[in-house]
């Protein structure tokens, strides 16, 4: 950040942190938020416990993931962008949290495979027009953006 290069801050939950910790991790980016304004989005990342040393552990509920999504947006109130990463949660919990503070539920994608590898069941790809679809059916207007947020077209109709 100190460069002017902007990044996006993750937070992978749901496996052996506390609550607190959590919190204090929040904490910690919206202080160096404050200071740098280097960050573009926050994307808290589900954990999938299945096909890893943790597979004992039960992983976070929809409900979980909803609480860290709205949680986040109140914190985090000096980040632009709180992502709702469909890959981890799904479309249709994605698409809810459109009303829990998420403004970005990521893009297309045509295949992923990490997330699935440790034992996600969610979707692997979605079409430009499914996720306009999904979004609309939320009350909300789709917006296409670059990496770096800049609007490149708005689907008002």
């Amino acid at each position: 950040h100190g460069v002017g290069i902007k990044s996006n801050a993750t937070m992978l939950y749901g496996h052996v942190e506390t609550y607190a910790e959590r919190i204090d991790h929040l904490v910690r980016l919206r202080e160096l938020q404050d200071e740098t304004g280097g960050f573009g989005s926050f994307i808290p990342l589900s954990f999938h416990p299945a096909n890893t040393e943790l597979a004992d552990l039960q992983g976070p509920t929809g409900f979980d993931d909803l609480k860290m999504l709205a949680v986040s947006r109140l914190m985090l109130d000096n980040f632009r962008h709180i992502k709702a990463f469909w890959i981890m949660i799904g479309v249709k919990l994605a698409q809810v949290s459109l009303h829990f503070g998420v403004n970005d539920i990521d893009g297309t994608v045509v295949e992923e495979k990490i997330t699935h590898a440790a034992g996600a069941d969610t979707e692997q790809a979605i079409t430009r027009d499914e996720l306009i679809c999904l979004i609309r059916s939320a009350s909300r207007i789709p917006v296409e953006r670059d990496t770096l947020y800049n609007v490149v077209r708005r689907f008002e109709d």
